[in-house]
């Protein structure tokens, strides 16, 4: 019995000790997974913490390359406001680098090219080098390069086979001006076709509501181009314009084909649309049809040249006035505005390097002869005073 109630008191102690460890356990457990709970939160919370301290320094690092960023391109705006910045533009008249074709074939435009030696460079040979010294070079284009062969009822047809175009480059011209009384000689079929070839050797132009925006120098121009001979189209002035100015040029270039075939003296309907272009932010005009020479105005500080001219002018094989002019201005941009001054030179010039002829070759004259050319456009220019 003794044996019995031992055994029984030995199996309660067992019992009740196990009872205690698997209470202690209990305890231990709960408390550990308390603080591996409070361990987990305190660690999301520093990882969250670190996560929000990374995000805050790429948004500052974004918002301090945005303001650098802002500060480079005010200081670049600045630079080129303040940059001083100049170019040289030569211009020049009525370039017909073509013919009728009822022209004599051996005293016309073509007899003086050379099938087998290409000679491209004949025709601006006697003032390429002036033409390679400026910054840039304006013609007025007064013909097309076509094939198309059923011309528009008129007087005169000019036109010349696709090839030609490459006269342009080869005496160093850069811009070609194209809206006249013979850019649809041969009609709109002509016309594409010129603008074409034009392409095609990478020649800008400007041409009716084909407006140019070119950079040069640092310095943005704008041109445009209107036939307009009796000087009525003021509208089509006002959207040329608006859309350079739109455009932010820098510079705005007018040719004008317009006013009277051989008169020397400009009209007032040249005139009146003159300053009209000028008072509607043209800084320079430049003039053509009349084929002749005619007066320079300075008119609010900007030139209007009203008409230069023939130059490289296969529209006639011995014209009757071969005077012409090569006119150059160079304009200066300071502070983002054109300065005022008289950075002017005009050249006198002959369609031909023969006075019995016309031997398809412009050259710049010397001696009497520039005198007298020079006298000529003076003698109905106002506003400022050239030095000879």
């Amino acid at each position: 019995m003794k044996k019995i109630l031992k055994i029984i008191g030995i199996l309660f102690i067992a019992i009740l000790s196990l009872g205690i460890l698997v209470l202690g356990g209990f305890i231990i457990y709960q408390k550990y997974l308390g603080k591996s709970i409070e361990v987990s939160t305190i660690f999301s919370n520093i990882v969250s913490i670190d996560k929000y301290q990374e995000e805050e320094n790429k948004s500052e690092i974004v918002e301090n390359r945005k303001e650098n960023s802002n500060e480079n391109n005010q200081i670049e705006e600045n630079e080129k406001i303040n940059k001083i910045r100049t170019i040289k533009i030569s211009a020049v008249g009525d370039c017909t680098l073509g013919w009728d074709t009822r022209y004599i074939p051996k005293t016309r435009f073509d007899a003086y090219f050379d099938e087998d030696k290409k000679n491209y460079d004949y025709y601006f040979a006697k003032v390429k080098d002036e033409f390679y010294d400026d910054d840039l070079t304006i013609v007025n284009l007064e013909g097309t390069f076509t094939s198309y062969t059923k011309k528009v009822p008129k007087e005169f047809n000019f036109s010349a086979p696709e090839e030609y175009k490459n006269i342009l480059p080869a005496g160093n011209v850069d811009v070609v001006s194209f809206a006249n009384n013979h850019s649809y000689d041969y009609g709109k079929i002509g016309y594409n076709d010129t603008l074409k070839a034009l392409d095609s050797i990478n020649m800008p132009y400007y041409s009716f509501d084909k407006y140019l925006v070119k950079e040069v120098n640092g310095i943005k121009i704008g041109f445009f181009a209107l036939s307009d001979i009796d000087c009525k189209n003021y509208d089509d002035i006002d959207d040329a314009i608006a859309y350079l100015n739109n455009e932010k040029c820098d510079l705005i270039i007018a040719s004008m084909h317009w006013g009277v075939e051989g008169n020397y003296k400009q009209g007032n309907h040249q005139i009146k649309m003159g300053h009209y272009l000028i008072d509607n932010g043209v800084d320079l005009v430049l003039g053509s049809h009349p084929h002749r020479l005619q007066g320079i105005e300075k008119y609010k500080e900007r030139y209007i040249v009203y008409s230069m001219g023939n130059f490289c002018f296969g529209g006639h094989p011995n014209p009757e006035d071969k005077d012409s002019v090569i006119f150059q201005q160079t304009f200066t941009i300071k502070e983002d505005k054109i300065e005022n001054d008289d950075n002017i030179k005009i050249i006198p010039a002959s369609v031909s390097g023969v006075k019995t002829t016309n031997n398809y070759q412009p050259i710049m004259l010397e001696g009497k002869e520039k005198t007298r050319v020079l006298n000529k456009i003076l003698r109905f220019s106002t506003g400022f005073k050239y030095n000879k």
